[in-house]
């Protein structure tokens, strides 16, 4: 491979690239891994803000590995992927407890952690501690597939193994942290997926998607991810201004976060007396005397990466409270923000 694209694109990253994020040029690996585990999955807009929090409130990995799962979780909420909370958590406290609070410095320690894959150990081990490994993203994959006009499927193993040898091929190994993220800071800003600014960019001589009208065609991605759809009524019964909450457990979405008493059906039912009569009579045995009122929401959407939700918000006003649920949680409404909830019920009590 050329040394051209390496030497250009360090050039621009001198003269041109001005992104400014708060965790640009950070060498502490604490910090690093942190970003790098809420970037996972989220754009950088969104975890901006939960970065400098998370900084703020666990300015050290000491700080987070002693702090409470749910005020770790209340933190991350909004974020979505929770299992990444659970692992960091878990990472901390194992290189607290283990290493002495000091984060390992070669790519197969890193690696080796709980929620670190090659993408993030490579991330943390050069820019930390500036070792020679490419990081290599979505960005990474297109701005490669489309400057040397490779239309191998980027989701296929033989994809990710050529570009995997291309990132390492023309990564500066002297500045392997500083190339990295430049790298990353080119494909956002100028080789975007959509609309990319071709017309003022430095590698266009050079670039083969460009020259022979590939743009908008590469990268080639082969896999088309099948969504599973889902169907939520979420009861929020209501007694004496207390509200009823779960906990979910952890074998599936949004796991360790709390919700409303949910019925999950194959499809959206009917608003009829007999849908209502199965939850209240049959799953509770709730009869009309015990309910003041109930109202039902319009259904609201939520796409997650392998599944579509179709949620709706019943709620339910109750003379009295129904035995089954003597064991559970009921929380005054203005206690409710103390607990860690999905986005979507976030998103509804904003409202109430």
């Amino acid at each position: 491979m050329s040394t051209f694209f390496t030497l250009l694109l360090l050039k621009w990253n001198k003269d041109s690239n001005h992104r400014p994020m708060p965790w640009k040029g950070e060498l502490d690996p604490y910090k690093i891994w942190l970003s790098e585990i809420i970037l996972q999955q989220t754009r950088v807009e969104q975890g901006w803000d939960y970065y400098e929090k998370f900084v703020k409130k666990y300015p050290t990995i000491f700080k987070l590995a002693n702090a409470k799962d749910e005020q770790v979780f209340k933190l991350w909420e909004g974020l979505g992927y929770y299992n990444r909370c659970r692992n960091l958590l878990h990472t901390a406290r194992y290189i607290v407890d283990k290493l002495d609070g000091i984060f390992p410095n070669t790519f197969e320690a890193l690696l080796a952690l709980k929620g670190i894959g090659p993408y993030t150990a490579s991330a943390i081990a050069s820019f930390a501690f500036n070792l020679p490994y490419a990081v290599v993203d979505g960005n990474v994959f297109r701005v490669f597939s489309r400057f040397y006009g490779i239309a191998t499927a980027i989701d296929t193993k033989e994809g990710v193994q050529l570009f995997n040898k291309i990132a390492f091929e023309n990564l500066d190994k002297k500045k392997a942290g500083r190339y990295n993220q430049a790298l990353m800071d080119f494909g956002a800003t100028i080789c975007k997926p959509m609309a990319p600014l071709c017309n003022g960019c430095v590698m266009q001589k050079k670039c083969v998607a460009f020259n022979s009208n590939q743009i908008n065609v590469l990268p080639i991605k082969l896999k088309q991810i099948q969504k599973r759809k889902r169907y939520f009524d979420f009861f929020i019964f209501n007694y004496k201004n207390n509200w009823l909450l779960q906990k979910r457990g952890n074998e599936d979405i949004w796991a360790g976060l709390y919700q409303f008493y949910l019925v999950e059906n194959d499809r959206i039912p009917q608003e009829d007396k007999a849908y209502f009569k199965q939850v209240f009579q049959n799953q509770l045995a709730l009869s009309g005397s015990d309910i003041i009122s109930s109202n039902i929401s319009a259904p609201v959407y939520q796409l997650l990466t392998h599944q579509q939700l179709t949620i709706r918000f019943v709620e339910v006003v109750l003379k009295t409270k129904p035995a089954v649920f003597s064991n559970a949680i009921w929380v005054p409404k203005t206690k409710l923000r103390n607990y860690p909830f999905p986005k979507v019920i976030v998103d509804f009590l904003k409202n109430r």
